[in-house]
C-alpha cells in the first residue's frame, strides 16, 4: 500500500480562440494522465511478508488517515457517490443503528486537519460536508478517504450489512452485499476452509478499543481507483510487465462498542511504476 508525493490530475488549458484535434494516441494519453491519482509511497513496507491473514495491532488514534492525495481522491469519491450511488452505497435496514454508531465513532476519530463545527465537517480540501444522520454511510463517504464496510454477526458468520465502497479492488458491492465472509471470499484462491475458519475466529475475537490492521499488494494495468469486477470475470494474475501500477490497501478492523458490529475500513494507495 503506497503513499506520499502525489501526482494527481493534470489539466490542459488553451485559449478559446484556438481549435485543434489531438491524435487518438495523444488524446488517450492525456485522458490517462488526468485520471492518475498516485502516491509515491506507503506508510509501511508493502513488500514485507506476513502469514495470512497477516493482522497486527493498531493504535486506535491511527485508524483514519488523510494523505497528500486527499483532495484528488475525494473529488473522485464525490463524483461516484453522486452519479453512481447504486454501485457504491448499500445499507440493510437492520444495519442502520450500526451505521449511525459508525458515523459517531468516525467523527470522534477525525485526524488533523479536519474540523467539526455544529452539524458540519470542514474537510482538508476546503469542502464543508453536512452531517446527515439519516444517511450515515453517504455522509462518511463524502468526508473520508477510507471505504467502510460494516460486518454484523448473523448466526455463526459475519455478514456484510452496509458499505460505502468507492474504490473496489476487483469486486462488486452488489454481489457481496448481505453475504457472509465465506461467500464474500469465494473467488479468492487462498481462501480455503481452514483460512475461512481462522478469519471468522479473528472477527469473533476483535475487542472494543483493540483494533487490528493488515495490508495487501496487487498489480494493476492502470491507476483507476474505481475497479469493480464481477466474480464471473476474475482479475488476471499479477504481471509486473503488463500491470505496472502497484495498488495496496491498508485494511483496519475494529469493533463498535454499542452494536458490536465490526468495521472493515480500506485506505487505498496506488503507486506509479518504478
Amino acid at each position: 500500500m503506497p503513499d506520499t508525493d502525489a501526482r494527481t490530475c493534470r489539466f490542459y488549458c488553451v485559449p478559446s480562440s484556438m481549435s485543434f484535434e489531438l491524435p487518438q494516441c495523444a488524446l488517450a494519453a492525456a485522458e490517462r494522465e488526468q485520471a492518475m491519482i498516485l502516491q509515491s509511497r506507503t506508510p509501511y513496507d508493502v513488500f514485507a511478508h506476513r502469514t495470512l491473514p497477516g493482522t497486527a495491532p493498531l493504535n486506535p488514534d491511527e485508524w483514519l488517515l488523510c494523505d497528500e492525495v486527499y483532495a484528488a481522491q475525494m473529488q473522485r469519491r464525490v463524483c461516484l457517490i453522486n452519479e453512481r450511488p447504486q454501485d457504491v452505497l448499500a445499507v440493510d435496514e437492520s444495519a442502520r443503528p450500526a451505521a449511525e454508531e459508525l458515523l459517531d465513532e468516525a467523527l470522534m476519530a477525525l485526524p488533523e486537519p479536519f474540523k467539526q463545527c455544529d452539524k458540519r465537517v470542514l474537510c482538508p480540501d476546503g469542502r464543508q460536508v453536512n452531517i446527515d444522520r439519516t444517511d450515515p454511510m453517504r455522509t462518511l463517504g463524502l468526508i473520508l478517504q477510507e471505504d467502510l464496510c460494516l460486518m454484523q454477526k448473523r448466526d455463526e458468520e459475519h455478514v456484510l450489512t452496509a458499505a460505502v465502497l468507492c474504490f473496489p479492488a476487483s469486486w462488486q458491492l452488489s454481489e457481496k452485499f448481505r453475504r457472509p465472509l465465506i461467500g464474500i471470499h469465494d473467488p479468492v484462491p487462498d481462501y480455503g476452509p481452514d483460512l475461512a475458519k481462522r478469519v471468522q475466529r479473528l472477527f469473533n475475537g476483535i475487542r472494543v478499543g483493540r483494533p487490528l490492521w493488515r495490508f495487501n499488494a496487487l498489480r494493476y494495468a492502470d491507476p483507476e481507483l474505481f475497479q469493480p469486477r464481477s466474480e464471473s470475470n476474475p482479475r488476471p494474475l499479477n504481471d509486473p510487465g503488463g500491470h505496472p501500477y502497484l495498488r495496496s490497501e491498508r485494511q483496519c478492523l475494529l469493533r463498535l462498542p454499542k452494536t458490536q458490529a465490526v468495521v472493515f475500513s480500506i485506505h487505498t494507495y496506488v503507486l506509479r511504476p518504478d
